[in-house]
């Protein structure tokens, strides 16, 4: 640990730790048993060649796999010059308890390719990718029913493709081959509501925490999200989709905020016209109405109700936290908080919604893919029609009895039979509704944790322990 000024500086694996600790005083279990939850099971750092253009390049990756005791295990895959053992090591952890405190029944994962995309043409990242898968499945680090990875910073569909035609290839004949990786096109097993899931799921737990009138008295602000003054950072493809949704829920998206600019409107930015600017001009920077900032990272620092950082790690650290004037920070990104901030946060008396199960989203949503692949059936495909047809009856006798008629608009809307993306809305939706009162129920019911992120660490550390201690491991 080194120290500059009065930032302290620790390895993300360790923050995460450090977290860790601060819960584990919380929980039942022996310090053994505490040491087994919290280490890194496996961790497969590979280097493997790839011909770039008329040179070799060697190429560093890695894929770590935090804990087994469930199967398989789950986490993205990200494309980075940043990506280290540490991250992944963190990222993997986190998977862990994330997992666990949405209960979806699958151990801790992530991987990563320590390579800038943006250097490669699509052809080279195809080769890179499928050798990675190559060398996952030399290992037994990819599979159904063993690792289960998905997209991440820097990845997307197209990868996922890649990975489980290689994968296929190298297992063929394996039935439930569609299930070795989540974050698919649609065309390859994927799932309706994947690509906005994470962004989707801050929201549904945003707007549960806002809906809590104990907890918005004490913050001084008015129950629910309408009017709310929200500032996101990072428009990538979790803040732009958590921008969207509190925008079409009525609140006021005030600031965004990006790698090279921000732009600010106390009446409210409209992020789909933003994604448009962006898409013409290069920048969010310009964007009619708005006022750019000097320096990006002021836009952490404006006054509103809620601060969504949804980009990288350690954004808010011991440096600015005290200058951050949101009562509400939504971590949509993985760690965008230090423990540093997190501690001056906590007594300022803001609300920290930690990242473990925040964005969850996407994670829960990629067990639904994998549900759909190993049941190789379409969601809604059985019930729909029936639920049509039953629903256009009940309504035909109300309106026979009754002698009125309702509205075009009502009937269609009454009439719908549940598609695929309804009904994985509504299990996202459930999902994080249960995961915020879950962890409030233990932040209310223990007077000496006074945040929600310890909170949440002691929800996953029992439901991790429990996982264990019924496999029979610890006697």
């Amino acid at each position: 640990m080194a120290t500059q000024g009065k930032q302290k500086h620790y390895s993300f694996f360790r923050n995460v730790e450090i977290s860790f600790d601060k819960a584990s005083r919380f929980t039942k279990w022996e310090t053994g048993v505490l040491e087994q939850i919290k280490a890194c099971n496996s961790v497969y750092r590979m280097r493997f060649p790839v011909k770039i253009g008329e040179e070799v390049e060697v190429i560093e990756a890695y894929r770590v796999q935090h804990s087994h005791h469930k199967l398989p295990c789950k986490g993205g895959i990200r494309f980075s010059e940043e990506v280290n053992q540490d991250e992944v090591m963190a990222l993997a952890a986190l998977m862990t308890y994330k997992c666990a405190i949405v209960n979806v029944p699958f151990g801790g994962a992530k991987g990563g390719i320590r390579i800038n995309p943006r250097k490669y043409t699509a052809y080279e990242l195809e080769k890179i990718t499928r050798r990675y898968t190559a060398e996952l499945v030399k290992k037994n680090f990819i599979g159904p029913g063993v690792d289960v990875p998905a997209p991440d910073y820097g990845t997307g569909e197209r990868e996922m493709s890649w990975i489980l035609d290689t994968y296929t290839s190298l297992r063929p004949g394996e039935i439930d081959g569609l299930g070795c990786v989540t974050g698919k096109p649609l065309s390859q097993g994927g799932v309706r509501g994947r690509k906005e899931a994470t962004g989707l799921g801050v929201f549904y737990g945003l707007r549960e925490v806002c809906n809590n009138k104990q907890d918005m008295k004490r913050l001084k602000l008015s129950p629910g999200i309408e009017g709310k003054k929200i500032i996101v950072q990072g428009m990538g493809n979790v803040g732009y989709h958590a921008a969207k949704f509190f925008h079409q829920a009525g609140a006021k998206v005030i600031c965004l905020i990006e790698w090279d600019g921000a732009i600010y409107n106390p009446k409210g930015l409209d992020p789909d016209e933003v994604l448009r600017h962006r898409a013409e001009t290069g920048s969010i920077k310009g964007f009619p109405g708005s006022r750019d900032l000097k320096k990006n990272t002021e836009g952490l620092e404006l006054e509103c109700d809620i601060l969504i950082p949804a980009a990288l790690e350690n954004v808010v650290h011991g440096d600015n936290a005290g200058r951050i004037r949101a009562r509400i920070i939504g971590e949509a990104a993985n760690g965008p908080l230090t423990p540093e901030a997190d501690d001056i946060l906590n007594k300022k008396g803001a609300l920290v919604v930690p990242d473990m199960f925040l964005n969850a989203g996407g994670v829960t949503v990629s067990y639904f893919e994998w549900l759909k692949n190993l049941s190789h059936v379409r969601y809604g495909r059985l019930e729909k029609r029936f639920s049509e047809n039953m629903n256009h009856h009940i309504l035909g006798q109300i309106e026979g009895l009754t002698g009125k008629k309702v509205t075009s608009n009502e009937r269609e809307f009454i009439e719908h039979g549940a598609d695929e993306v309804d009904l994985v809305y509504s299990g996202l939706e459930e999902t994080m509704i249960t995961a915020v009162k879950e962890i409030r129920e233990i932040w209310q019911s223990n007077r000496e944790i006074h945040d929600m992120r310890t909170a949440a660490f002691v929800n996953a550390i029992n439901k991790v322990g429990e996982s264990y201690a019924q496999l029979g491991i610890f006697p």
